[in-house]
């Protein structure tokens, strides 16, 4: 029997009372996670861009834009991609959700403002655009004239009265090159760039702009384009649930849980400390704004890794942790970076990552890749290295225990580059000392964590670094890893704290354990000044808890047709300008003033010219990149509530570092699915600024699906050359399941390498197209007048076909009653609802094993008893490039008012 009550779905409800300026930190707020607008606007921009570069990488598909009459092309895109979010949200897989979500949204929406929809009278969406194999209407024959030529530039009486008068639908003919494509008598697309439009009949009929040939008719388009992204988006949240839906979008409460733990024999005290901290940290924030998001856990050894676990119920995380043993562990290398590499692609971008062992990698193979998904994730990793690898399972004699020294060192030092790339720490502590690290490091899981400073000396040197601290940010911390590593730091009022007299410090408290120094600073506002004073290597970090972040792409000017600009997904090109977006959140009034790229291991920085876009985005530009690894340091005036001795002035630090790159390596991403069991080629292309020369190929997955591909490319100088990767997912591999694809190049002497990253959803052929069905089987009701005295119920059977996949769900939508479900012997799912007459509507959302949906409404209500199908307008878009640019900027808005209609995490 399955109980499905009100507990999950009143968790969370976004309040409809907000702020007369929507934006995505007042929506998070409204949803009870405030702390989750990062995450959240990172998501409208993956979608932005996906939509954007459908316009740049499909210019020419009619289908992708409903041109051509490709109208029923375009619809299978719709409905295939949908089909995709689905079954990648059902994993948990939201970057291939969302990603999807974006590419289909732009085909939807230039349906309204490419084809004669609006023209001929309709003012609701084409519902059937979102329903697979359903009729869209009827588009004109190819051989059937469907515009006459506009009279001047007047265009709105050019498509022929026949057309509008059957309704018949047709859409403009559009190329770049040539006129020839279009058929005698068919419609032009129009625009400055369509070479149709000068073939008989003349003109256009899109509605992109105010100024286009039909432009008049552009807010009716444009309406219903967010009208019918509503739809979708409702499809997609009934599919999903609210919670599921709003994760997908990057609301939640808290950051991510994720542990990768070694379960070798030796780890036995290491995993016991795991257990503590795990169920501390469950105690102390269930229930909190820092309540962890997800749960996540990838447990490694040898020569095994896996399987990712991830819930969000604490308790059930809490019996998977309990059930980890040590066991085995022959030779001392053990898969951490197959771990590693897992819980980076299974792990919601921007995760916080902890990996728990005593034994070096197995695997240093994949140091490139692991360095690849976390400069594509910019995910913290934090090694916790116990007895820095003591001799664990070494039991060499006594003459060469120098060597095995030399050894562990070595060993470590590919853990402290990962840490250092990521942002992250390498704590290294013996097995005693390991509860404590942990729990320090824990301390600072808050979702508002921001980096104000982050550098890193090896060997080490004196020098001096200074960090501004506005009054945002609380619990300001430093975190300092490396053997003894001696320091001096100045508050803004002058006091002088040094290393060797922390006792009774008024400045800060300290804690050392291990190799990790913590100092929780007395926050005050203004310029800090620590002075590092070692030649022992070191690392050092602040941070501190604030609303206001940056979120920040690289950037690359389009030579398209529709100009406008693409993300750089991997690293930016050597040796050239750069461009940098940088998105200024949490808070309303401060802005940017200065954008600098500032080298992670030594002093050098490049200062950008910043430019600002308005919605607190900036475009800097750079006219060159540093040679080595850096970070984004972003600093702006904040002007909010300060006191009269404040600056204002404030200062955040990217965690990710960064490289340029001389190669270029691109990944043929215009199908986004594997099909079990059938085989799949991907072709790409690698290309060098620099010399030639034989360049290393490596292609790895997260799944560890069979894959070949080529060893090794020849490329002349400044040339390029292809390449296919062939890869299967089996038979048995779930639907939905997420595939990390990374493609590596890596130039002749190993000095520079370049990756791809091609995310995939492993998707069987789907079938089912038809929803569910509800049948009423009894309604019984004693209301009266005095509402809370009396009780309706309501009895269903959920059926979804015989050759069907299955009801998967049923869920509620509305209504404040109890419900119940359970499974009948001929696989009918039974449904029983009961309520109080003061609540005399329920609604349920019946959904079927490939995310069909049927919404079933029931009332007591007089006269109002039915079960009727319904679908709930909100008002939700993404963009179209080749809608007016208002759109491109609203997105956000509207989007955001879409979370606001009744959603629940």
């Amino acid at each position: 029997m399955i109980e499905s009550g009100l507990d999950n779905h009143t968790l969370m409800t976004c309040s409809p009372k907000l702020h007369s300026s929507l934006t995505a930190t007042a929506v998070a707020a409204a949803c009870e996670a405030s702390k989750s607008s990062k995450s959240f606007i990172k998501t409208i921009q993956r979608v932005k861009s996906q939509n954007w570069q459908t316009d740049i990488f499909y210019v020419l598909s009619a289908p992708h834009h409903c041109d051509e009459e490709k109208i029923t092309e375009g619809q299978k895109l719709i409905t295939d991609g949908l089909s995709v979010v689905k079954a990648a949200n059902k994993q948990q897989n939201f970057a291939s959700a969302t990603s999807s979500l974006g590419t289909i949204l732009h085909t939807l929406q230039d349906f309204y403002s490419h084809s004669n929809w609006v023209e001929i009278g309709n003012t609701f969406p084409n519902s059937n655009l979102i329903r697979a194999n359903a009729p869209v209407g009827e588009i004109a024959a190819i051989t059937r004239e469907t515009c006459r030529s506009c009279e001047g530039d007047d265009c709105k009486n050019n498509i022929l009265e026949d057309i509008l008068l059957e309704k018949v639908l047709t859409s403009g003919y559009f190329d770049v090159f040539s006129s020839s494509s279009k058929p005698p008598g068919k419609c032009s697309h129009g625009g400055f760039f369509d070479r149709t439009k000068g073939k008989e009949p003349t003109g256009g009929i899109n509605k992109d702009t105010y100024t286009s040939e039909h432009g008049h008719l552009h807010s009716q388009a444009a309406n219903l384009a967010i009208a019918a992204s509503s739809e979708l988006l409702e499809d997609v949240r009934s599919a999903a649930g609210d919670r599921e839906f709003l994760q997908m979008m990057g609301l939640f409460k808290g950051k991510p849980l994720c542990f990768c733990v070694d379960t070798t024999g030796s780890m036995g005290d290491d995993i016991e400390a795991v257990k503590t901290v795990t169920s501390s940290i469950i105690d102390s924030k269930v229930g909190t704004e820092d309540e962890p998001s997800v749960y996540i856990l990838v447990p490694f050894n040898d020569p095994d890794f896996g399987p990712l676990i991830q819930t969000t119920d604490p308790n059930i995380f809490k019996s998977y942790i309990n059930s980890l043993t040590p066991a085995g562990g022959g030779d001392a290398p053990e898969m951490s970076l197959s771990g590693l590499q897992l819980a980076l692609t299974g792990a919601p971008p921007n995760s916080d990552i902890y990996v728990f062992t005593d034994a070096p990698a197995k695997d240093d193979y994949l140091r490139n890749t692991v360095i690849a998904l976390i400069e594509q994730t910019k995910s913290v990793v934090n090694f916790m290295i116990t007895d820095v690898f003591g001799f664990r399972r070494r039991r060499q004699a006594e003459e060469n225990q120098q060597q095995s020294v030399r050894m562990a060192r070595a060993d470590s030092q590919l853990y402290r580059d990962l840490a250092q790339a990521s942002g992250g720490q390498a704590v290294e502590v013996t097995k005693g000392q390991l509860l404590e690290a942990i729990n320090i490091l824990t301390e600072s899981t808050s979702s508002s964590l921001i980096v104000l400073l982050q550098a890193a000396r090896n060997p080490g040197n004196a020098e001096n670094f200074t960090f501004a601290v506005d009054e945002s940010i609380r619990n300001l911390t430093i975190y300092i890893t490396g053997a003894s590593v001696d320091f001096t730091l100045v508050n803004p009022s002058g006091v002088i704290q040094n290393s060797s007299n922390t006792t009774g410090s008024p400045t800060f408290s300290s804690q050392l354990v291990g190799n990790l120094q913590t100092l929780q600073l007395n926050t005050e506002p203004g310029v800090w000044e620590i002075r590092m004073e070692s030649a022992n290597p070191y690392s050092l970090k602040v941070v501190g808890e604030s609303s206001i972040d940056f979120l920040f792409d690289f950037i690359e000017e389009s030579n398209g047709p529709f100009g406008g600009f693409s993300l750089i997904q991997n690293r930016p090109t050597a040796g050239g300008n750069a461009s940098l977006l940088v998105t200024l959140i949490g808070s309303d009034v401060a802005t940017v003033t200065e954008v600098t790229l500032v080298e992670s291991s030594g002093s050098g920085q490049v200062n950008g010219t910043v430019e600002a876009q308005g919605g607190g985005e900036y475009i800097v530009r750079f006219n060159k990149i540093p040679s080595v690894e850096f970070v984004v340091l972003v600093k702006g005036q904040n002007n909010n509530g300060i006191s009269r001795a404040s600056s204002g002035i404030f200062q955040r630090q990217s965690t990710t570092s960064l490289r340029a790159s001389g190669l270029t390596v691109t990944v043929d991403d215009s199908d986004m699915v594997l099909e079990p069991g059938t085989p799949r080629s991907i072709p790409f292309s690698v290309m060098t600024t620099s010399e030639g020369g034989s360049f290393t190929i490596q292609a790895t997955n997260d799944q560890g699906f069979t894959a070949s591909f080529p060893s090794s490319l020849l490329i002349g100088a400044g040339g390029s050359a292809n390449g296919t990767v062939n890869i299967t997912a089996p038979t048995n591999t779930p639907s939905g399941t997420g595939v990390t694809l990374t493609i590596e190049a890596v130039a002749p002497g190993g000095a520079d390498s370049n990756y791809d990253v091609l995310r995939l959803t492993v998707l069987p052929k789907v079938t089912d197209f038809s929803p569910p069905v509800c049948q009423l089987v009894s309604l019984q009701s004693n209301c009266s007048e005095n509402c809370s005295l009396s009780m309706w119920e309501v009895s269903v059977q959920v059926t979804d076909g015989v050759n069907e996949t299955g009801v998967d769900s049923v869920s509620l939508r509305e209504g404040s009653g109890t419900l119940n479900t359970s499974m009948a012997a001929d696989n009918t799912t039974l449904v029983s609802y009961v309520a109080s007459c003061c609540s005399p509507d329920v609604q349920l959302v019946a959904v079927d094993q490939v995310g069909n949906v049927e919404i079933c409404s029931y009332s007591v209500r007089t006269n109002a008893i039915q079960a009727v199908n319904q679908t709930v307008t909100t008002t939700v878009t993404s963009f179209s490039a080749r809608i007016d640019f208002s759109i491109f900027l609203g997105f956000g808005f509207t989007f955001l008012s879409f979370l606001l209609q009744s959603l629940r995490l």
